[in-house]
């Protein structure tokens, strides 16, 4: 298994990451409800979208604290991020909810900012140099 020294500007988007999906996942969670009217997205669809969202914040959040990870764990995170992305566009033209025009824009905007993660932290990777393993 291949790792990294994971660079300052990793660590920072990786905590970027889970600052935003906490706070989203906390937002989802606590406001469901009332995002449901505004948004006109299912409330099943907000509720279960924090599910996802709380814990891995909280593995991002781990991550960031680690000085060497292994490549695959950074490239499932970007893969995870972008299968967020791609999956909240298609949810828009799927025709299985019909967002306000506010919805349209929230699921949108999301899509964009995890889109733009994606990005940063494909960069942060690329700018980590790769270390050898710890031996036990």
């Amino acid at each position: 298994m291949s790792y990294i020294q994971t660079g300052n500007f990793l660590r920072r988007i990786l905590v970027l990451d889970a600052i935003s999906c906490a706070g989203m996942g906390v937002l989802m969670v606590a406001f469901s409800g009332w995002l449901s009217g505004v948004l006109n997205l299912p409330v099943d669809l907000l509720q279960q979208a924090s599910v996802v969202l709380l814990p891995f914040a909280l593995l991002l959040a781990f991550l960031s604290t680690r000085a060497r990870l292994p490549r695959a764990a950074v490239w499932a995170v970007i893969v995870a991020n972008a299968i967020w992305a791609i999956d909240s566009i298609v949810l828009l033209f799927s025709g299985w909810v019909q967002p306000s025009l506010l919805g349209y824009l929230f699921v949108a905007g999301q899509a964009a900012f995890v889109a733009l993660i994606v990005e940063l932290e494909y960069i942060g990777l690329r700018r980590s140099p790769a270390v050898a393993p710890l031996h036990a």
